[in-house]
């Protein structure tokens, strides 16, 4: 089993370089690409944050928790709460999003299963 700085070392980095990832692509793309995209890799982005704060957590629980979190904010989007928050805040904005898209749902487990993917190779292989 990695020791816990290791994983939470590579989590940092894993955090940074998904979110230079999200602004290149939202930089260098339009339309479905770039918002689906956006979408897989915001959950990425919450495995990483997961490992970070949960470093000994198994790599499916990893991308359990991070799934369960963003579909929570999606679903969240069908109250309104996140629209009213997005109108007041940028961080609200990027966080919470403002409308319900029914396709995230899918994309944030494609971001899911990615992340789990990489975890679990990564952590079969440092055994």
């Amino acid at each position: 089993m990695p020791r816990p700085l290791v994983v939470r070392a590579v989590a940092a980095v894993a955090a940074v370089a998904t979110v230079a990832a999200g602004l290149a692509v939202r930089a260098g793309a339009d339309g479905a690409f770039a918002k689906y995209a956006g979408s897989a890799l915001y959950t990425v982005l919450l495995c990483a944050l997961v490992a970070f704060c949960a470093p000994r957590a198994r790599p499916a629980v990893v991308a359990g928790a991070a799934l369960a979190v963003s579909w929570a904010v999606e679903f969240a989007q069908l109250t309104g709460v996140p629209a009213e928050l997005s109108a007041q805040s940028t961080v609200a904005r990027l966080v919470l999003g403002s409308t319900f898209n029914a396709p995230d749902l899918l994309w944030y487990t494609v971001g899911a299963t990615a992340a789990w993917s990489v975890h679990a190779g990564a952590t079969k292989r440092r055994r």
